[in-house]
C-alpha cells in the first residue's frame, strides 16, 4: 500500500457536507483557534489524581483507552450454560460500555423515548446502574430526566438509542454524559455531586450522541459536537466550565478524543472529524495542529494511537483510514499525513499490537494492517454474516486480552480470534436466549468479561 496524498481539486470534490477546502476552511467559525507556541514544560503540567487499581476498567476502551486489558486468563468460550457467572436484566436498552471499579460495575441505559418537542409524549429517562460485581445484584440506580427537546426515536437513532456514552471514573466519582440532559457526576454510593448542561442542539442528521467523556487531570473532557458544536473541559470537582472549543466542523463528529503523549513530551487530545484531524491542547482547548483528511461525511470511530501516529477510521459514503503523525504545529497536511487507505471501519475502533493495527469492521471483516505504512497484512471474513445499511453486523470496538481479540457482533455473538499476523478464529460465543442487539464494546477486568445488550448485562469468567 502506497502513501496517497489527495490533490487539492480532488479533495474539494470529496469533502461533501464536511466543507470545502480554501479560504472558507480557514474561517474561525469552522474550528478552535490555533494555539500560540507553548513551552514543553507548560504542556506537561497535567497530573492525574487516580484511585484506580490495576484490574479496573474505568472508561471506554479500558485503562489506557486503547482497548487492551492486562488480563492474562480471560475466558475464550462461553454460552448461556458455560462460564456464565451472572446475568442481570436492565431497565432499558443502551449502547454504552460497562465500566468496572473494584467490586462494582456501572452501566447506563435509557427508558422512554423522545418525540422532538419535550412535551407530554417525551418521557425519556437516562439511568445509571451500579451493580455488585460478585453476583450482579443492583446496588443502586439513578434516573435523569431529559432537558429536551430530544431527537425523535426514528431513523438511525433507533440503531443505538439515547445511552451510547460510556461513563468514566477516577476511582472516587462516576462521570456520565447524557447528551442533551447534560453531564452528571455521582459518588460511589449514588449521591449526586454536580450536573452541568452542555447544550441541546442537534446535527442535521439528528442521530443523537455517541462520544464518551474522558478525564485529563482535573478536567473532564466532553465532545458535545451534537449538542453544542464544541469540545468542553469541565472542572471534575465542580462542573465549572474551564474552556470551550467551538467549531462548526465538529458537526457529525462522534468519536471520543484520544489523549496522547508525543515522543517530545507534549500532551495532546487527538480527534478525527469530517475532513480533518485535530491535535488539541488539553490545557486551553486551542489547536496545536490540524490536517485535512479524506474521511468525510460523518466520522464515528475514535482515533487510535500507535507510537507517534494517529490512525483514524470512518467516513461516508466512502469508508477508509488515514494515518497522521502527531506533534506538529499549524496546518500539517502536506508534512504529516503518512498514509491513506480505503480499508477501514464505519463504527468500530481498532487495537494496536506489535506494530500492527487489528480491527473487525462493521461488516464482520477481521483485518490487520501495518501501523507505519497502512499495508494490509490480512483481511478475512469471520464466521458471521455481514450486514448493510443501518443493520451493520458490528458496532462494538474490538478489545484485547491474554493474546486474543474479542469482537462483539450485534446479533451473532462474540468472535474470539488470536492476536497474530494470521487470522485464526478461536470461538464464536452466543447467548441464545437474548435476541436483542449487542452494540457495546466489552469490558475486561481481571479475568472476567462484561458484556451488555439491549436487554441485560452479563459477566463471564473461567
Amino acid at each position: 500500500m502506497k502513501r496517497k496524498l489527495i490533490p487539492l481539486l480532488l479533495f474539494v470534490s470529496l469533502m461533501g457536507i464536511g466543507g470545502v477546502v480554501g479560504a472558507s476552511l480557514l474561517k474561525p467559525a469552522n474550528r478552535p483557534a490555533l494555539q500560540a507556541k507553548v513551552s514543553l514544560s507548560a504542556s506537561q503540567a497535567i497530573q492525574n489524581e487516580s484511585y484506580l487499581q490495576p484490574g479496573d476498567w474505568p472508561q471506554f476502551r479500558g485503562p489506557n483507552s486503547n482497548g487492551i486489558s492486562n488480563s492474562k486468563n480471560p475466558p475464550l468460550k462461553w454460552s448461556s450454560s458455560e462460564n456464565l457467572r451472572w446475568t442481570t436484566k436492565l431497565p432499558g436498552p443502551g449502547s454504552s460500555s460497562p465500566i468496572v471499579l473494584g467490586n462494582k460495575v456501572f452501566v447506563t441505559c435509557y427508558s422512554g423515548y423522545g418525540d422532538g418537542s419535550n412535551g407530554s409524549k417525551d418521557n425519556l429517562l437516562r439511568h445509571l446502574i451500579c451493580l455488585n460485581r460478585k453476583d450482579g445484584s443492583i446496588l443502586w440506580e439513578k434516573k435523569i430526566k431529559s432537558a429536551g427537546p430530544e431527537d425523535t426515536f426514528s431513523g438511525y437513532i433507533t440503531e443505538h438509542g439515547y445511552a451510547s456514552s460510556t461513563p468514566v471514573t477516577d476511582g472516587k466519582a462516576i462521570y456520565c454524559f447524557f447528551g442533551k440532559a447534560g453531564v452528571y457526576t455521582f459518588d460511589l454510593e449514588g449521591r449526586e455531586l454536580w450536573n452541568a448542561p452542555v447544550g441541546t442542539m442537534s446535527s442535521n442528521r439528528r442521530w443523537g450522541s455517541a462520544s464518551s467523556p474522558i478525564l485529563v487531570g482535573d478536567k473532564l473532557i466532553v465532545n458535545a459536537s451534537e449538542e453544542a458544536r464544541a469540545l468542553l473541559a469541565l472542572d471534575k470537582n465542580t462542573g465549572r466550565q474551564l474552556w470551550k472549543a467551538e467549531g462548526a466542523k465538529l458537526e457529525l463528529c462522534y468519536g471520543t478524543p484520544a489523549l496522547f503523549n508525543t515522543p517530545q513530551g507534549r500532551m495532546e487530545l487527538v480527534l478525527a472529524l469530517p475532513g480533518e484531524f485535530w491535535g488539541i491542547n488539553p490545557n486551553t482547548g486551542k489547536l496545536f495542529w490540524l490536517a485535512q483528511s479524506s474521511l468525510t461525511g460523518n466520522v464515528s470511530p475514535s482515533v487510535v494511537m500507535a507510537d507517534d501516529i494517529a490512525i483514524g477510521f470512518g467516513g461516508f459514503p466512502r469508508t477508509g483510514a488515514v494515518a497522521i503523525r502527531a506533534g506538529g504545529s499549524g496546518d500539517v497536511t502536506s508534512t504529516h499525513v503518512i498514509w491513506e487507505t480505503t480499508k477501514g471501519s464505519y463504527v468500530p475502533c481498532g487495537v494496536v499490537h506489535q506494530g500492527n493495527i487489528f480491527w473487525m469492521d462493521d461488516r464482520g471483516l477481521a483485518s490487520c494492517a501495518e501501523t507505519k505504512t497502512g499495508a494490509l497484512v490480512f483481511q478475512e471474513r469471520a464466521g458471521i454474516e455481514g450486514g448493510g445499511g443501518a443493520s451493520r453486523a458490528v458496532y462494538a470496538s474490538t478489545v484485547m486480552a491474554g493474546g486474543h481479540f474479542f469482537s462483539v457482533t450485534r446479533k451473532q455473538g462474540t468472535v474470539v480470534w488470536k492476536a497474530s499476523e494470521k487470522f485464526e478464529q478461536v470461538a464464536i460465543n452466543r447467548f441464545v436466549n437474548d435476541p436483542t442487539d449487542f452494540n457495546a464494546s466489552p469490558a475486561i477486568a481481571g479475568d472476567q468479561i462484561f458484556l451488555r445488550s439491549n436487554q441485560a448485562i452479563y459477566c463471564v469468567g473461567n
